[in-house]
């Protein structure tokens, strides 16, 4: 039988908010839709609620906390995957497809960031304010198109580029089209951004 600590007893496992995020993540990865509790999750980390509560108020922090942490790891997946490709239009190519591959592996975690991220302006002069996937994207479109685009052109294939991966996404996770690698990468890799 486990020991009962006390419930004021100082939590001696590190840094409990990323032991949180790390757990909600590995909750989440077994999930078709985000479903989370801060008191279960205490509960699983051997903590009072009380303690958790110090660094998440309520849910919905656990939840944007959740967000933004997911949206991270996609953006660092995704230039992990450019880089790879050597950057400029192949590294372009493989953002979009690991967005679709990172979605599939992570199903719940992607219906989490887009109903808890804002909005998200696309238009806007610095892309490092919207974090790695969306600089991902920025980076992408400016390798891709020529210098002298005017913005709502680029704002256009912006918009193109990241609804052509979302869609895709989601038709897989919603069951409408099967999960193909080599089909996706035919897709993403067959859409010409510079088309009139």
């Amino acid at each position: 039988m486990l020991p009962v600590l006390p419930v004021n007893a100082p939590y001696h496992h590190g840094d409990l908010r990323a032991a949180a995020l790390q757990m909600g993540m590995e909750k989440l990865a077994d999930q078709e839709q985000p479903d989370l509790g801060l008191r279960a999750l205490a509960r699983d980390l051997g903590v009072s609620a009380t303690a958790l509560y110090r660094h998440f108020p309520n849910k919905d922090a656990l939840l944007d906390a959740l967000a933004l942490e997911g949206l991270s790891r996609l953006g660092h997946s995704q230039a992990e995957a450019a880089e790879a490709a050597g950057g400029g239009e192949a590294g372009f190519a493989e953002v979009g497809i690991t967005y679709v591959e990172w979605a599939v592996q992570h199903p719940a975690l992607l219906r989490l960031i887009y109903s808890r991220v804002g909005r998200v302006d696309l238009a806007i002069d610095d892309p490092s304010a919207m974090g790695e996937a969306f600089r991902q994207l920025r980076k992408g479109i400016a390798a891709k198109m020529p210098g002298d685009l005017a913005p709502e052109e680029r704002t256009a294939a912006t918009l193109h580029a990241w609804s052509l991966v979302h869609g895709l996404a989601m038709l897989i996770l919603d069951g409408q089209i099967d999960y193909d690698p080599a089909m996706i990468r035919k897709v993403v890799l067959m859409t010409d951004l510079c088309a009139p």
